[in-house]
């Protein structure tokens, strides 16, 4: 059984650890080091590896610092990363110890984006967010709608380790476009004195997160769209300026 672990870094950023029972551990997106230092110190932790899912900076600030620091660790990303890592390229899943992942191409916020799955936990860096979606930034807004629609056909109990604090600000902005939706409302309500609002639940993001429901046809009707990819391209618009 493994072990989640949150650890907050830089502005907004959530840089997660899984641990298996003999405390042996895997790094998510660790965009500075000295945090994981001190939990790892503190808690007598062994990283065995590191996964990053993406190039920018604040995903991966703190590797060379880490690998430095523990000198057997592995590290795996994307091939889109400068770093000298394992480039996993065509590979669906990867195994460290007894940890088994499967690797998901998910581009839209960065063409090479990845996100990694072992079950139930998700870490979907800044692809899929709590109540909202990443920027596209080097990709299409096709292939950041069928980057989340791949994510969606994961279990309903996937819990959805997101790598930034992001969740009252999409709820606002859902608030916004949504005034009437009740459970918009009420989760927004539910988690509004939370600090850490993180993992969320897969099933209850098909109901709150607006980037999730472009399919259904009231909201295309609402919104006078005619698919699921204008009005994805809408709300991903308005949010980027919201």
């Amino acid at each position: 059984m493994h072990q989640l672990h949150c650890i907050p870094a830089l502005k907004d950023n959530y840089i997660w650890i899984l641990t298996n029972s003999a405390n042996q551990a895997i790094i998510i997106d660790p965009g500075e080091a000295k945090p994981v230092i001190n939990y790892i110190n503190k808690h007598k932790i062994s990283p065995l590896g590191i996964l990053l899912t993406h190039h920018h900076i604040d995903h991966t600030g703190g590797v060379c610092e880490l690998k430095a620091q523990y000198q057997n660790i592995d590290v795996y990303g994307p091939n889109e990363i400068d770093l000298p890592i394992n480039y996993l390229i065509n590979q669906n899943k990867v195994d460290i110890g007894d940890f088994d992942f499967d690797v998901i191409v998910v581009p839209g916020h960065t063409l090479g984006h990845l996100a990694y799955y072992c079950s139930p936990y998700l870490f979907s860096g800044d692809t899929l967010f709590s109540a909202g979606c990443g920027r596209v930034f080097e990709g299409t807004y096709q292939q950041m709608l069928d980057s989340l629609k791949q994510l969606k056909q994961l279990p309903d109990d996937t819990l959805i380790c997101a790598s930034h604090e992001y969740t009252l600000s999409n709820l606002a902005f859902a608030r916004q476009i949504l005034p009437d939706d009740k459970n918009i409302k009420n989760y927004l309500n539910l988690i509004s004195k939370k600090q850490i609002t993180l993992p969320s639940i897969l099933s209850k993001e098909k109901q709150i997160n607006l980037f999730l429901r472009c399919h259904e046809q009231k909201l295309q009707n609402k919104f006078k769209f005619n698919n699921e990819l204008d009005l994805f391209v809408f709300f991903r618009s308005q949010k980027d300026i919201f």
